[in-house]
């Protein structure tokens, strides 16, 4: 494992400094996605307690991550099923000589 770096930000007019494994780039996408969400947040007319905005942007973080792991099972079995039908489709026209 990589020694841990020290990554600066700024979020929500506080400074931030935290040491993570992953690339300081990475780690500032990350920053950004969650600007961007509490952009979205304010644009709604959200609240403008940074503590309110900041938990709201945990929960829409939350809702896209469990969508997306949704979405990620759905496809997975879906492509099961497919890999299934074309086996049996396989060993119709070219039955196994077992």
């Amino acid at each position: 494992m990589s020694k841990p770096d020290r990554v600066e930000f700024n979020l929500l007019g506080q400074r931030y400094a935290i040491r993570s494994e992953a690339s300081p780039e990475y780690v500032r996408e990350l920053v950004a996605h969650v600007e961007k969400i509490i952009r979205q947040i304010e644009a709604q007319g959200g609240p403008q307690d940074p503590q309110k905005l900041a938990m709201l942007a945990a929960l829409y973080i939350t809702d896209e991550l469990f969508q997306s792991k949704d979405a990620g099972r759905q496809t997975e079995g879906a492509l099961s099923e497919r890999v299934g039908a074309l086996l049996d489709l396989l060993d119709k026209v070219a039955p196994s000589s077992s």
